[in-house]
């Protein structure tokens, strides 16, 4: 998986190909809940915007653990799932 955003990561201001909606929870989905809250698309978008190489990320779960917005604030986050069942549905997922 990493290496994906990688790859993506190479190409200056990617945009992704098509976009859909989550339909069940996952690892992932629960990642995409976090930068989307944050104010971004996904990983790739915070890392251009940011300029940042890595995200932090807790060591137990994978899950993002802290994310900046644009305005400079910063988002902490748990270890534990966040993005409940009803929100499942809100999250975009982007194919590049």
């Amino acid at each position: 998986k990493m290496s994906e955003v990688s790859e993506v990561m190479t190409k200056p201001d990617i945009k992704p190909k098509s976009m859909h909606r989550a339909k069940i929870w996952s690892d992932d989905v629960e990642n995409l809940y976090r930068f989307q809250q944050a104010g971004y698309r996904d990983e790739v978008e915070y890392k251009q915007v940011k300029q940042v190489d890595e995200v932090e990320c807790w060591p137990e779960t994978g899950f993002v653990k802290k994310l900046q917005r644009r305005d400079n604030t910063f988002y902490y986050y748990n270890r534990q799932r966040e993005c409940e069942d009803k929100d499942v549905h809100k999250v975009k997922v982007y194919v590049y």
